[in-house]
Formats: C-alpha cells, sequence, structure tokens
C-alpha cells in the first residue's frame, strides 16, 4: 500500500523518476506474464506428447493439470490408490501400470497401457505349459496310435467302425500336439514349387480323417497351376479352415452343409455354410475360441504360417469365410 503523505512529499523530479519505475514494473510483469503463458503452452504441448496419462493434481486434490491421454480416460483416477507409489489397475479391458509421486506439494499420477506385455507374458507362459504337456501326451498318444492300428486289424468287420473312430479322434489330439509345438517353437518356412493338386490331395485326406456326424459337401476348385510355398505348413493351414468349417457346419441347426476351397491370383479362398462366427476379435487370439470344439490355436497359427510366407488372411464380408493371400506385390 504506497503512503499518500510520502508522495505528496516528493518534488516534481522524485515524482517523474518514480512514474517512470512503475511504468517499467508494470511492463515488466507484462513481459513475465507473457513469458509465463507461453512456458505454459509449451509445457501443456510437452505433456500431450506423452503417450502415457498424466494428473497433476493440486493440495486441495483437484486436477492442476492433464493430458490428452488422461482426459480419455478420466474414471480411472477413481480405481487409483494414490497412497501406493506403484501399482496395476484394470479398467475397461485394459490393463494399466500406475505410477505417483509428489513433487512441490503436487501430486503426479502416471497411467501407461500394459495391455500388450500382460498378454505377450501370459501367452509365453501359456505356450509353454502347453509346450510341456504336449511333450508328455505325445509319446502316450503315439502307442495308442499303433494299438488301434494293430487292432483294426484284429477285430470283426462289424466293430470296425468303432475302431475308425477311435483313430479319427487319436488324429485330432495328434494334430493338436503338432500345432502346440508348432506355435510355441515359432514358424520356420520352406518354400518349394508344388502343384496345387497336391493339396487338393492333403485338404481330401484330412477331411476323410475327421469324424464327421453331418451329410457335409467338399469342394475344391483349384486351377491346374504350380506355387511356391512350405508344402507342410501350407497344408496345415488348409486343414485348419477345414476344420473350423466342419464344426461351424456341426454346429449349426441345419443337417447338411457344403465347404468350397477355390484358387485366385496368388489366393485362397474358404467359404462354408456352418454357423456364424460369434466374436471376430478373438478369431487369432491363441487359446480362445468360441467353438465347442477345438484347442483356439488352429487360426492363431494359420496367421503365423502365411504371415511368415509374407501373406495375410482377411475375412470375408459378404459371405461366411476367408480369402488367404499367398503372395502380392503389395507386401
Amino acid at each position: 500500500m504506497l503512503d499518500k503523505k510520502l508522495l505528496e512529499n516528493l518534488d516534481l523530479q522524485d515524482k517523474e523518476k518514480f512514474l517512470s519505475g512503475l511504468e517499467e514494473i508494470i511492463e515488466h510483469s507484462y513481459t513475465l506474464e507473457n513469458e509465463f503463458k507461453e512456458m505454459k503452452g509449451i509445457i501443456a504441448n510437452v505433456i500431450n506428447f506423452i503417450p502415457n496419462a498424466l494428473w497433476v493434481f493440486d493440495e486441495g486434490g483437484e486436477i492442476f493439470i492433464q493430458n490428452s491421454e488422461a482426459q480419455k480416460i478420466t474414471a480411472l483416477i477413481t480405481r487409483i490408490n494414490s497412497n501406493l507409489a506403484s501399482s496395476e489397475v484394470e479398467f475397461e479391458g485394459k490393463i494399466y501400470l500406475i505410477k505417483s509421486t509428489q513433487a512441490q506439494k503436487k501430486l503426479i499420477i502416471s497411467a501407461t497401457d500394459i495391455t500388450e506385455q500382460k498378454r505377450a507374458d501370459r501367452l509365453t507362459s501359456m505356450g509353454k505349459i502347453a509346450a510341456h504337456l504336449a511333450h508328455e501326451i505325445r509319446n502316450p498318444i503315439g502307442a495308442i496310435s499303433l494299438l488301434t492300428s494293430t487292432l483294426m486289424s484284429r477285430v470283426q468287420t462289424s466293430n470296425k467302425p468303432i475302431v475308425l473312430e477311435i483313430k479319427k479322434s487319436i488324429y485330432r489330439v495328434e494334430r493338436i500336439i503338432k500345432s502346440t509345438l508348432l506355435f510355441s517353437k515359432g514358424v520356420q518356412i520352406n518354400r518349394e514349387l508344388f502343384a496345387l493338386e497336391k493339396l487338393q490331395d492333403a485338404i481330401e485326406d484330412s477331411f476323410e480323417h475327421y469324424s464327421i456326424s453331418k451329410d457335409i459337401e467338399l469342394i475344391i476348385n483349384f486351377e491346374a497351376c504350380e506355387i511356391k510355398a512350405d508344402f507342410d505348413l501350407l497344408s496345415i493351414v488348409m486343414q485348419n479352415f477345414l476344420y473350423n468349417a466342419i464344426d461351424a457346419i456341426e454346429e449349426d441347426e441345419k443337417e447338411d452343409g457344403e465347404i468350397i476351397f477355390s484358387y485366385e491370383e496368388g489366393t485362397i479362398i474358404v467359404k462354408d455354410s456352418g454357423k456364424p462366427i460369434e466374436d471376430e476379435s478373438i478369431l487369432y487370439e491363441p487359446f480362445k475360441t468360441t467353438k465347442l470344439k477345438g484347442s483356439g490355436l488352429g487360426l492363431a497359427l494359420s496367421l503365423e504360417i502365411i504371415k511368415a510366407h509374407n501373406g495375410k488372411i482377411e475375412l470375408l464380408t459378404e459371405e461366411k469365410g476367408f480369402k488367404i493371400w499367398l503372395k502380392s506385390s503389395k507386401f
């Protein structure tokens, strides 16, 4: 508060000096205010540049500043225990790593989406367990398969259909074991030139080995040409799509159905008339399936194999089925 008597006792020269100094102070305060606004804008841009959600709270617990990522998940704040320096919180199907610290009477909290990291860790653990179980099961299944083949040649003709169903069931288990071990080890392709007719034979042979309770027609429209790919791995892909199609028809209300394989300019198209896909979001998610049968590895492994061939798999939009790109100038 300025002293009025002091101002009145100043001579004209002192008053002019005082006014000049006051103007400089006011001008300097405006400069500081502009610099503060500019700095605040820079800080805001830096905070928004951070990929993690970030909140800064004042002493009263109110949000002092937050970035755009934090604004997307504001409701997450109610799940956070600010007394913990580090914690994990599940929110809206995602897992966040929460970190909090105090700085100049301000509470700073960050939230990092670690869902994919957790998923990768979980798949690694599940893959190791599955691989271990597959190794343990493979030997007894091999012995059972050998004994079943011996039994087939000795049983009465009337009992052979029963033994045949046992063989088909064993074949299914062997396929699951092979897929599990292949998925856990990783896919390594060995390209070779072969005729599509050879792949057609493999599909038809797989069809004969599968236990089917409905009238299913298998149609294969492959042109007479050769492709360069890993035949064994591509056979596994075709087998997976074939068996998924059979299972979809088996689970459908209709008593019959059809499965169509066709080849068009570097792509294989697989269609079926079975039950619609219930959840497209988990189609390629390992160990997840909406089917009554299956391990959830078929499409996940197929995708890995096709990616190893520099291709891709697309879900058809107008019909139920898939398009498998084997080669394209786009990749």
